[in-house]
């Protein structure tokens, strides 16, 4: 538990935050939990007025506030629509840290935020003796999205998984510093754990980009998680280690800019990361202040920075590829029209819009292992418009996005692929210049 000094401390910034709110209800409209429970409870104003109380609360009903809670998304629909400017995200995870630091963590998220997490080379071992027995209790279920279910009676009978990597990006890459090529600039790498374990292909598109386009690369062999799977469960201390422990290995003069494939990656490191990392020493958080500064997604750092610079193909078959909007990219950081412009460097696809581009797929991280059930029903909401686009394969910037809308197409039988926009970019790449 937390001492009671940081607990006040977090109490009273949330409550000058509380007052923001009119309690007007857009939150409503736009709230994908809302639309699937239609309960006040589940509607960032019923959270707020929940929060209102939470000092009385918190000593009559502690366990049932953290509940009610954790039923939501953390995709900041609300907080993009807000006519107040409320800061929903961020009084979610003050709340959220005051919480667990009142009651404590149950043991199991403790072991593995704290034991697993928080040590990333232990994280990566068990990851890499769990790719070699995974097939034991996964057995194929679409080849096309190379999507996988249980064999067996599980917590995961009901979804359609991606299968963690044979290899990894770090064992695959390793670690590397190059510099500046023509581009005159140096690209730090924050892989994250998704890109690392479960889609390496996508930072090989990465590295790929950034060696065509003349950007010299920092990649550290041992990176550690951006944090945010634990702060949103409130572990301010797995979270603490953990950007301590990354801004060790992107200091102030290895890169002139950080660049991520990762959505919840990019928007936890830019805008997280200055919020929640109170715990550290003041020169490691002017440190964070100005990683923060650098760290950009990659469609972003090519089309705005870069420049990009697509391959002509003549006689490429055009093969319809509609886009879905990660709520952290767009929502969090305004980041919309880059990846799609990265989609359209590609002279053998045609960007064909989605309707509702830019609602939340329903992953949501923990919430989907939490509250499945309604994670799927907003998934298939996700899955039917990406379906009546027409397309043949669907692109995003998240790779969160991608396993939640991997298993939504893999139930619905769909032969669409699912791809990362910077791997339709490096597609469109010529081998050498």
């Amino acid at each position: 538990m937390y001492d009671m000094h940081k607990l006040a401390q977090l109490m009273g910034e949330l409550e000058d935050q509380l007052v923001v709110c009119m309690r007007c209800g857009m939150c409503q409209a736009v709230c994908p939990v809302f639309a699937e429970t239609g309960r006040e409870s589940d509607v960032a104003r019923g959270k707020l007025a929940l929060l209102d109380g939470l000092l009385q609360q918190m000593f009559e009903d502690p366990h049932g506030v953290s509940q009610r809670l954790s039923k939501c998304l953390l995709c900041g629909s609300c907080a993009a629509n807000c006519p107040s400017g409320v800061k929903v995200l961020e009084i979610f995870l003050k709340a959220r840290a005051i919480l667990s630091g009142y009651i404590g963590l149950p043991p199991a998220k403790r072991a593995l935020f704290r034991g697993l997490l928080a040590q990333p080379a232990l994280f990566d071992r068990l990851l890499r003796w769990a790719s070699k027995i995974q097939g034991i209790f996964l057995k194929p279920a679409d080849e096309l999205l190379g999507s996988s279910c249980a064999r067996f009676q599980s917590p995961l009978a009901d979804r359609h998984v991606k299968a963690l990597a044979p290899v990894s990006l770090r064992r695959r890459a390793g670690s590397s510093s190059s510099p500046a090529g023509r581009s005159g600039l140096r690209a730090g790498f924050f892989v994250g754990c998704l890109v690392d374990k479960v889609f390496p292909e996508v930072g090989e598109a990465v590295l790929r980009s950034l060696e065509y386009h003349g950007v010299g690369v920092h990649l550290p062999g041992e990176q550690g998680c951006c944090g945010i799977p634990a702060l949103s469960s409130g572990d301010l201390t797995a979270f603490t280690e953990l950007v301590r422990y990354n801004l060790e290995r992107f200091g102030a003069d290895t890169c002139d800019v950080l660049v991520t494939a990762c959505a919840t990656c990019t928007a936890t490191i830019k805008k997280i990361w200055p919020l929640m990392a109170q715990d550290l020493t003041a020169e490691e958080q002017n440190q964070v202040l100005e990683l923060a500064e650098k760290t950009m997604d990659i469609s972003a750092f090519l089309v705005d920075r870069v420049g990009v610079n697509p391959s002509v193909a003549s006689g490429s078959p055009e093969e319809i590829i509609t886009y879905h909007d990660p709520c952290h990219l767009k929502k969090s950081l305004g980041v919309a029209a880059q990846p799609r412009a990265l989609l359209r460097a590609n002279p053998g696809k045609r960007l064909v819009e989605m309707v509702e581009a830019d609602r939340c797929c329903g992953c949501g991280g923990s919430f989907n292992l939490q509250h499945y059930a309604i994670s799927a029903s907003i998934g298939m909401r996700k899955r039917d418009n990406i379906v009546n686009s027409g397309c043949r394969m669907v692109a995003t910037s998240c790779p969160a996005c991608m396993l939640q809308i991997t298993d939504m197409l893999s139930q619905g039988g769909d032969a669409i692929q699912v791809k990362h926009a910077i791997e339709v970019y490096a597609e469109s790449l010529p081998t050498s210049e």
